[in-house]
């Protein structure tokens, strides 16, 4: 198991749990930070003193391998795998490059040592500034609160009132606090998936071009130097594409934590003050108390929030009765007695606020009103539904899809104006006849933007609430076959309207898909923009954020084995329909799935918007460059179509994308080979490997370093655009830096700047 991940909502509760949970996290990053030390140390020692070399090469490799990587949730995708051991690989890469003394390492400090340090002081020390200012606020919350509760009853209103104004101020503050800690905690968690395991990439990297022997053992690291440098570009693709929706998790539990809050498998639970009397008089003990009310069972856990730590036993009885007490019979306020049906005294409790000793007299039933924590949204009139109308919406709008726009660059990523999507919406759902195969009045964008917006609109999502825990189970998988078996037999026990539209959807999908020459939607877009469209969470969560890649994974996996999924009964026998799912249709389910089961499960997360407009959509199926010596990652999205999936005209084209320039698998680019394409050199770029499409404005920055550097033509290419340098094998360019093109880098060469393909050069 890995880390637990740090819910907002937990921040309003502070249970002991949730402190234990943020123990967890604060244990990694210490640890973390004393390995980074000693990292650093070792790399240093490595630099200086050559006569030292072999004994600080085998410390540092030892150090990598006895690190272990711990990321957040119960599951982690293959990229996260790789990233996880890849400290293991290192270390085996260190341990045989031993036998192979050459020239002492340049340049490691800026490679390696540098981003270390700067991840451990602005990072991890950020961190720890933000946890002593949430030791600091839950000290203080704590001790007015305390001075607050102790407040007699019998003082003026007045006195009482101002009195618990200040309380809130305080209370608010902390939760705020709590908030923004949980927040930065979560990040560093996040960032040293990437920021950490990147320079020892680029050490290695720099290792393998300065030792003379170093060439052949490079080669047999090839395979998995490109691996771990896909999966921390789609780590951090994930990272960025999930932060502001974390943040704006954040910002909407600032606002109204009750509408966010999460869901408890207790009636009720929160801190109460519970009466210890003695010979010597009586005292107030806060406990952190839990209550089920179809068992009523109440457990006791007496809990210091200042210290974190626990100062009692735990007391577990059952509830026979719940009095309210009268303020005149009680010094202390918000006080209510409860009787266990096997102790033989009476408890009595003091809880925070009269509201939150309402709550608790409701939940035990108590002479308190009814208060309903859990109101479901209505669903408002004329919404959406699985019956003879969305079925023939979504065939007319699939049928003028594919009639007329199947072949249009960026299907179903280039979203439609709003008020003509609601307006199409709205004529389909109602008795207008609406010709969409012939008529030009409706853009191919505003029909793609109903149909999705359709399946959004549903009461519950496609793939239903119920099943959303065993679509990600499935998903998470290690064994292909067994993702494919698996979301297999829970696609047949969708009920059947949803299996239906389901069906249709992905039939349509698989079409779209097979086309992706021409509209660059590859399998792999289609699942980032159709996850969130099928799933749907029920509650809005840190957790459910960091499932998001497993949705595209599911969609995927349809596309890819629509025949086999729809038209075969799974191999379990045959599979009935869920008839509680039948029955709570209306009231939805969860459900997700995997990626293509015959292939990694490699994650690539594209976070879509809506409200995107359509100039902001960039899409490349090309083959994106990587230059490992820049110490970044080309942000450069490809298509994943693996070679096997292709006809047998294609597969003599695919072989050849590791030696051809990208630019020819790009028909907008076609620069020309005027020389045969050759093995590379151990300083040649390596192919990364695809990912999806993401949006580009003018405000991204690239990943890849732009600091101008030499390099030298590997090919000789002639130019057909007036962007691009025309150049003979063996040229020399001064200056070479990053572009936005994808697969593409800028240079100068006689006065003149233009483009040039990556993979023609090599960098000196």
């Amino acid at each position: 198991m890995g880390l637990p991940a740090l819910e907002f909502s937990d921040c309003y509760l502070d249970s002991p749990q949730f402190r234990d949970k943020i123990k967890s996290h604060e244990a990694e990053l210490e640890k973390t930070n004393k390995f980074i030390k000693a990292l650093i140390k070792d790399g240093k020692a490595l630099i200086q003193a050559l006569k030292n070399l072999s004994v600080a090469k085998r410390k540092f490799a030892e150090s990598l391998n006895e690190f272990k990587f711990q990321c957040i949730g119960d599951a982690e995708t293959d990229d996260e795998i790789c990233i996880a051991k890849s400290l293991q690989e290192f270390a085996g890469v260190l341990k045989n490059l031993e036998d192979e003394r050459g020239r002492l390492i340049e340049n490691a400090g800026d490679v390696l040592i540098s981003p270390l340090e700067r991840f451990r002081k602005e990072q991890i020390g950020a961190s720890k500034e933000a946890k002593k200012k949430y030791d600091k606020e839950t000290e203080k919350y704590c001790s007015v609160l305390e001075k607050h509760l102790n407040l007699s009853s019998k003082k003026k209103d007045s006195h009482l009132q101002e009195a618990d104004s200040q309380v809130d101020v305080v209370r608010q503050r902390f939760y705020e606090v709590s908030l923004e800690y949980v927040l930065k905690v979560h990040e560093v968690q996040e960032r040293k998936m990437f920021e950490f395991v990147e320079p020892l990439l680029a050490f290695l990297q720099g290792l393998f071009t300065f030792y003379h022997h170093g060439y052949e053992l490079a080669k047999d690291f090839g395979h998995f130097k490109t691996q771990l440098q896909i999966s921390i570009q789609n780590t951090r693709d994930r990272f960025e594409g999930t932060r502001p929706e974390v943040e704006s998790l954040m910002k909407k539990m600032k606002e109204n934590p009750q509408e966010h809050q999460s869901i408890s498998p207790y009636s009720m639970e929160g801190y109460l003050f519970v009466q210890k009397k003695s010979p010597f008089g009586s005292s107030w003990v806060k406990h952190y108390c839990t209550y089920q009310k179809e068992s009523r069972q109440v457990t006791m856990v007496p809990f210091d929030q200042k210290t974190g730590g626990k100062i009692g036993d735990e007391e577990i009885f059952i509830l026979k009765s719940c009095i309210r007490r009268k303020t005149d019979s009680i010094e202390k306020r918000f006080c209510f007695d409860i009787e266990g049906a096997d102790r033989a005294t009476i408890i009595t409790m003091q809880a925070l606020s009269e509201e939150d000793r309402r709550l608790w007299m409701e939940a035990m039933d108590g002479r308190e009103p009814v208060y309903n924590l859990n109101k479901d949204n209505p669903i408002s009139e004329g919404a959406a539904q699985l019956d003879k109308v969305g079925f023939d919406l979504m065939k007319k709008c699939i049928h003028a899809i594919e009639e007329r726009g199947i072949n249009e660059q960026g299907l179903y990523r280039i979203v439609g104006v709003n008020s003509r999507v609601q307006k199409l919406l709205g004529l389909l759902m109602g008795t207008a006849d609406v010709d969409l195969e012939s008529s030009t009045e409706w853009e191919i964008k505003t029909i793609t933007s109903t149909l999705k917006h359709y399946l959004r609109v549903l009461p519950a999502p496609l793939m239903t609430f119920q099943l959303q825990h065993s679509f990600i189970k499935a998903a998470k998988m290690d064994n292909p076959e067994s993702r494919l078996s698996e979301i297999h037999k829970y696609v047949h026990r969708l009920p059947e309207k949803n299996k239906t539209m389901l069906e249709i959807t992905i039939k349509h999908l698989a079409n779209v898909s097979s086309n992706h020459k021409q509209n660059l939607m590859t399998m792999a877009n289609l699942g980032v923009v159709f996850g969130p469209t099928l799933f749907r969470p029920q509650e809005e969560t840190v957790a459910a954020i960091m499932d998001i890649k497993f949705q595209n994974i599911v969609v995927e996996i349809l596309i890819e084995n629509y025949e086999k999924i729809f038209q075969m009964i799974p191999d379990t026998a045959t599979v009935q329909p869920n008839p509680l799912l039948n029955s709570a249709q209306k009231k939805g389910t969860e459900t997700k799935t995997a990626l293509c089961s015959q292939r990694p499960l490699m994650v690539f997360q594209t976070i879509s918007n809506e409200n995107e407009k359509q100039n902001s959509i960039a899409i490349s199926s090309n083959v994106s460059v990587f230059v490992p010596t820049v110490n970044a990652i080309s942000t450069s999205k490809t298509n994943r179509q693996s070679v096997h999936s292709l006809g047998s005209g294609d597969a003599e084209a695919c072989t050849m994308k590791l030696d051809r320039p990208n630019s020819l698998l790009n028909p907008k680019r076609k620069p020309s080979l005027t020389s045969p394409s050759s093995p590379l050199s151990p300083t040649s770029p390596m192919v990364s490997a695809p990912s999806s499409p993401v949006p580009v404005s003018s405000s991204d920055s690239s990943p890849l370093s732009t600091q101008n550097r030499k390099a030298r033509a590997l090919y000789a290419c002639k130019a057909e655009h007036d962007s691009e340098l025309s150049f003979s094998a063996g040229t020399i360019f001064d200056n070479v830096y990053s572009s936005r093109e994808p697969g593409w880098l800028e240079g100068t060469l006689d006065g003149k700047t233009g483009l040039i393909p990556a993979n023609y050069i090599e960098f000196l």
